[in-house]
């Protein structure tokens, strides 16, 4: 089993910056990609962007430029550095976690961003 916990979510305003970061413990050997996703009310959970073991990235369109995702060197924490934020920003982020053997994807009970106008 993987849990994953977020930290860094909050209220701020448009233009602000926000941290986000989680933390993976437990059998969290064979870790693959890891990523954030967001779900705002009454939309679905959509991908905000990724992270493989060799440190390339995606990013959804609505974040490139403004949005940087890394990896610690150990693999097991991800962070997502928000800059420039939007109020259609605000969202419930959750972190993910893919593991390749067995496969199985694990998530984190999510961290509330709100950016206000």
């Amino acid at each position: 089993q993987v849990q994953l916990v977020e930290s860094g979510g909050g209220l701020v305003q448009a233009g602000g910056s926000l941290r986000l970061s989680c933390a993976a413990s437990g059998s969290t050997f064979g870790i693959g990609t890891m990523g954030w996703y967001r779900q705002a009310p009454g939309k679905q959970r959509e991908l905000v962007s990724s992270i493989t073991r060799d440190g390339s990235t995606n990013y959804a369109e609505s974040v490139k430029g403004r949005f940087t995702i890394s990896r610690d060197n150990a693999k097991t924490t991800v962070y997502l550095q928000m800059n420039s934020l939007k109020p259609e920003d605000t969202a419930v982020y959750y972190c993910k976690a893919a593991k390749l053997l067995p496969p199985h994807d694990y998530w984190g009970q999510g961290t509330q961003v709100t950016v206000s106008s």
